[in-house]
């Protein structure tokens, strides 16, 4: 099968890499050069422009965008929309808000599948969770692909209509928020109190067996023995929140009662005026999961 893929950034590298090493053929392009450059050196064809990309595909494209969510999303697909017609499949891997995911398969005259994407850095080795919104016909026209970049067959579903794979995937962010938030609450208070704790060794523990186990514990653990039980100098100050802010805006509308993610976001957006131990530990996990930049004390 051949793919096209938009969009060269550490996520987009690794969309290129699985679907190479699945057997696929792969036409690459990002804005820079360098990136394009290095997806070649992978073994995907090199394209330098969206319209190249379109023309190297022929009939029946299938092109993945891997573009920052937003005005970088539409503009791809305003330069692509010459090259496309309804037999064509357009997947954006990015983290759109799920209502403009409508708007852009409403308007876009191919199969729009939007696919909310998570695993992070790790997903190079282990593969990603994909929550796909969109037609079925075009779900199941990208099989192959999403076997090939998801951890298999069953790390990838179709959740419904033009979407819901972002919407789902918005959840799912809302619930990370509450999830680093509580573990850093709990950690903080074995930071601060009445024992003299080795909390890698206390995170260890609980990856073997604990009810409360998972992959943002053993992030938490390699927190603690890279940063020391201190945290070292990572800074309370964590990034991000424009999921986490969808998710809340959602349930409002919904009048669905969401007060450990409301808590959460609150929580990160007042990161930025004092310090806590909590906040701290999530600003490293973000580096662990994402690779985002860890904030330093100066």
């Amino acid at each position: 099968m051949q793919i096209g893929v938009v969009g060269l950034g550490r996520m987009g590298q690794i969309v290129v890499n699985r679907v190479l090493d699945a057997g696929h053929d792969v036409v690459a392009f990002d804005l820079s050069e360098e990136a394009t450059a290095a997806a070649a050196g992978a073994g995907a064809t090199a394209a330098d422009s969206l319209e190249d990309v379109a023309d190297r595909l022929g009939e029946e494209k299938r092109i993945w965008l891997m573009v920052p969510a937003g005005d970088a999303v539409d503009a791809t697909l305003d330069e692509l929309a010459p090259h496309l017609d309804g037999d064509d499949v357009v997947v954006d891997g990015g983290n759109s808000h799920f209502e403009a995911s409508v708007r852009r398969a409403e308007t876009v005259e191919a199969a729009y599948l939007d696919c909310g994407t998570s695993g992070g850095p790790a997903g190079a080795d282990l593969g990603f969770s994909l929550m796909v919104g969109g037609p079925e016909w075009a779900y199941e026209a990208m099989t192959p692909v999403f076997d090939a970049v998801a951890t298999g067959p069953d790390g990838h579903d179709r959740m419904g209509p033009a979407g819901s794979g972002h919407y789902v995937k918005m959840v799912h962010n809302g619930v990370e928020y509450a999830l680093m938030q509580a573990y850093g609450e709990g950690f903080e208070l074995l930071a601060n109190g009445r024992y003299d704790l080795d909390l890698e060794s206390v995170a260890e523990t609980w990856n073997n067996g604990a009810v409360i186990r998972s992959w943002l514990l053993e992030l938490c653990e390699e927190a603690f023995r890279e940063e020391g039980t201190d945290l070292g100098t990572v800074a309370d100050h964590v990034s991000g929140g424009s999921t986490g802010t969808w998710t809340v805006q959602e349930a409002l509308e919904q009048e669905v009662p969401v007060p450990l993610i409301y808590q959460a976001l609150a929580e990160r957006f007042g990161s930025r005026d004092e310090a806590r131990f909590s906040r701290r530990l999530a600003n490293r996990l973000r580096y662990g999961f994402g690779r985002h930049e860890i904030v330093r004390e100066e």
